[in-house]
């Protein structure tokens, strides 16, 4: 996408600028970040473990993988604008006794690749890792390249695990564990300068495992990927208010710690929030709201998610304003809730 700035100086010829919707961080102003924290942990894992693999589809600048393409050349694979062929490879790879980490833009995985992933990687149980870049609405580019219904089109898969972690330290904790978890996982990855916030909170990932980031006697908010993040900074604003609000980070998606959230969501009291990255369809709001109700906890539920369509092109911050996924309009809607 280009830009044009127009210089103050009389006479001065217009300067053509470039942004890019396709890699805009999702950091705010003076927001704490990391660069790249897939790729570096991912290259400092290879240093110890030789059986770690890369593998992508043209992407590698885009999924953070060229810092583990630069330190470990020999392990890392170019397959071309293929993603079936990508996910081929990676079953081959697998086979053989390595561990493959293939990456790619959710879209391309959940939509393009869907059968390769099922019947060649999750059918045979295969230790191949799925790490994708452009979860739900990250990207400005429309329709083509937001990955608002990969959760849906991946809970179904048998086998599979889901992670989705919410700042630049679950990325470097969650990469080893993946990699030392026997079979294959599907991660939501943020890439490029990935802000950083849970280690205000001693935060460690477990895989499996939900963690309350702080406690709340008016509402409990169950989150995963960068609405943790939200639901943090919307908590600090409803403070204002003299809300209180827990924060309950679910950076595994599948298996669903179910225990930790019938615990927590059948507290008295507290109206239960669901807030994901993602369309009400499919996602984690629905997967935690059927384990309620199958188990009788019946709180105030509310859901804050993506709308069940085709979402517009533009701006991320406009988009987080306009689909109800930015700090204020979850904030806004929540308040509007009690």
């Amino acid at each position: 996408m280009n830009s044009i700035v127009r210089n103050p100086a009389a006479g001065s010829a217009p300067q053509r600028l470039k942004t890019s919707a396709m890699i805009a961080s999702i950091a705010g102003e003076g927001q704490r970040t990391r660069p790249a924290p897939f790729g570096h942990a991912l290259a400092a894992l290879a240093e110890v473990r030789k059986d770690i693999v890369g593998l992508t589809a043209d992407l590698s600048k885009y999924t953070d993988l060229h810092i583990f393409a630069r330190q470990h050349p020999e392990r890392f694979f170019q397959m071309g604008m293929a993603e079936q062929l990508l996910m081929g490879a990676t079953a081959g790879m697998a086979r053989e006794g390595f561990v493959p980490f293939a990456t790619t833009y959710a879209v391309f995985a959940s939509r393009r690749a869907y059968d390769f992933i099922c019947m060649a990687i999750a059918e045979e149980n295969l230790n191949a890792k799925i790490v994708c870049a452009l979860p739900g609405l990250t990207t400005g580019y429309g329709p083509s390249h937001q990955a608002t219904d990969d959760l849906a089109i991946f809970r179904a898969m048998p086998k599979l695990t889901i992670v989705d972690p919410c700042d630049a330290l679950d990325i470097e904790q969650a990469t080893p564990a993946i990699a030392a978890y026997k079979g294959p996982v599907y991660m939501r990855l943020l890439r490029g300068n990935v802000p950083l916030v849970l280690d205000e909170y001693n935060y460690k990932f477990e895989l499996g495992k939900a963690k309350m980031i702080r406690d709340g006697r008016d509402v409990l908010i169950i989150s995963s990927g960068l609405m943790t993040m939200r639901a943090l900074e919307a908590a600090r604003l409803l403070q204002k208010d003299s809300v209180d609000v827990g924060v309950l980070h679910v950076p595994t998606i599948k298996p669903l710690d179910v225990e930790t959230i019938r615990r927590e969501a059948a507290k008295s009291g507290r109206m239960v929030v669901v807030a994901e990255n993602h369309s009400v369809v499919g996602g984690l709001g629905e997967a935690v709201a059927c384990e309620l109700l199958r188990n009788g906890i019946a709180p105030r539920f509310r859901h804050v998610g993506l709308p069940d369509a085709f979402l517009d092109a533009g701006a991320l911050p406009t988009l987080h304003d306009r689909y109800g996924i930015s700090t204020e309009a979850m904030s806004a809607s929540i308040k509007a809730w009690l």
